[in-house]
């Protein structure tokens, strides 16, 4: 149970999913929270939502808080810390800008008690995500059992080296959009093979949903479960024919290979 303040700099998609997800979980109560955004209706659909404490003042937020999360676009991480930087001393910070690294946030605001590097990913909104941590050697044990418990209250949770932060923005982080044009794609052939539409998308996303929790839940790995739905001269292996042929396999680690040097690309 998290009982000292947190604020929220940043009223986005991901923000919304943290808090809903802390809320839903009894993790922390929504006196505790607050919330600043720059936009007025996106503010007041927070404190409509959660009940909780909004403005659009980063620095009055910072200096009420405990632990600040930076819950902005890593573009705007340097008008944010420019504001707020000052106000941060004492504080834990928890960043989920993508490419934006611990050395960067650390020049950039006053003798933090702590700084955590975070990269969630959308499934929070509906608590299945996962989210990497990554944070200096010396952070306290309660405070990072403070930030575990914000990320687990959505979904599952991972530590990696810092170096490695850039690739888990490409695979995880990056990585729904990639199953969102397969599921889309999945659906878009059982329709061509003449399946209602909905049908089809229900079809195609159960599959992948049930498929990563066999993935999951088994301990198996991936190729031997897919080795098991592949019988002989059967239907499976006729469709993993065309998924080799069309290269498959090479485009989705070109996309994360992409995506991770895009990230590194932001972090500069």
């Amino acid at each position: 149970m998290l009982t000292k303040p947190i604020a929220f700099l940043g009223g986005g998609q991901m923000a919304e999913a943290l808090i809903g997800g802390l809320l839903a979980a009894g993790a922390c109560e929504p006196a505790f929270i607050c919330a600043t955004d720059p936009v007025a209706a996106r503010r007041d659909a927070l404190k409509s939502r959660f009940g909780i404490r909004v403005g659009d003042e980063n620095a009055k937020a910072v200096r009420e808080a405990d632990l600040v999360v930076l819950a902005v676009k890593p573009q705007a991480m340097p008008a944010v810390l420019s504001d707020a930087g000052q106000a941060c001393a004492g504080k834990l910070v928890v960043s989920i800008a993508a490419g934006v690294t611990t050395a960067w946030i650390r020049e950039r605001i006053v003798t933090p008690r702590g700084i955590v590097r975070a990269m969630p990913n959308t499934p929070a909104l509906v608590r299945e995500g996962v989210t990497a941590l990554t944070c200096q050697p010396d952070l306290q044990s309660d405070d990072l059992a403070a930030v575990r418990t914000l990320f687990e209250a959505v979904g599952s949770v991972v530590s990696v080296e810092e170096r490695l932060m850039d690739a888990v923005t490409g695979l995880s982080g990056s990585g729904p959009a990639y199953v969102f044009v397969a599921i889309e794609a999945l659906a878009d052939g059982g329709v061509r093979m003449g399946l209602p539409r909905a049908t089809a998308e229900l079809l195609a996303a159960q599959t992948v949903l049930g498929a990563a929790r066999m993935v999951l839940e088994q301990g198996e790995h991936p190729a031997k479960l897919k080795d098991q739905v592949a019988s002989p001269g059967g239907t499976t292996i006729a469709g993993l024919y065309q998924l080799e042929a069309g290269g498959l396999r090479s485009c989705l680690m070109a996309a994360v290979e992409a995506a991770t040097k895009r990230s590194q690309e932001l972090g500069r």
